[in-house]
C-alpha cells in the first residue's frame, strides 16, 4: 500500500481495485510456491513465525538435501516470500508475513469483497 493511501485510510483491497494489482508479480509468487518442497518449507517457516528457523533444522525436518534446500530458499527469497539472516555461522529463515499478507489480500480482494464468493471467516478457521 502506498504511504499516501495508508495515511488516507484506504485499504489494500481498495487500492488494488483502483490501480489494478500487479498480476505478473503475484503469478511469480504462486510459481515460487508451486512445488511440494517449497510449500513444505513455507508451512514450516510459518509454524516458526516470527522467530524463524535455522536452515539446518529445515534440512533435517523436511529431509531435503542442503543443495536442494538452498535452491528452494533462493526461489522463495527472489519473490520476497522468505527472508534469510546470518547470525554467526547460522542462517535463520523466516516467512515474510508482509508479502504473504499482500498475496492473500490480492486473492481476497475479488472473492471476499466484490464477488462475495465466500466470507473470509470461511477460510480462516
Amino acid at each position: 500500500m502506498s504511504p499516501a493511501s495508508e495515511l488516507a485510510g484506504v485499504s489494500l483491497a481498495t487500492e488494488m481495485s483502483i490501480k489494478g494489482p500487479d498480476v505478473a508479480r503475484y503469478a511469480d509468487m504462486f510459481t515460487a510456491l508451486g512445488t511440494e518442497p517449497r510449500l513444505r518449507i513455507m508451512r514450516l517457516l510459518l509454524s516458526a513465525h516470527p522467530n524463524g528457523i535455522v536452515a539446518g533444522d529445515i534440512h533435517r525436518e523436511l529431509a531435503i538435501t542442503a543443495s536442494n534446500l538452498s535452491h528452494h530458499l533462493e526461489k522463495l527469497k527472489n519473490e520476497e516470500l522468505v527472508t534469510v539472516r546470518r547470525d554467526g555461522t547460522f542462517l535463520w529463515c523466516s516467512a515474510n508475513a508482509a508479502t504473504l499478507k499482500e498475496l492473500l489480500a490480492f486473492l481476497y480482494s475479488e472473492c471476499c469483497t466484490r464477488n462475495q464468493i465466500f466470507s473470509p471467516d470461511a477460510v480462516v478457521q
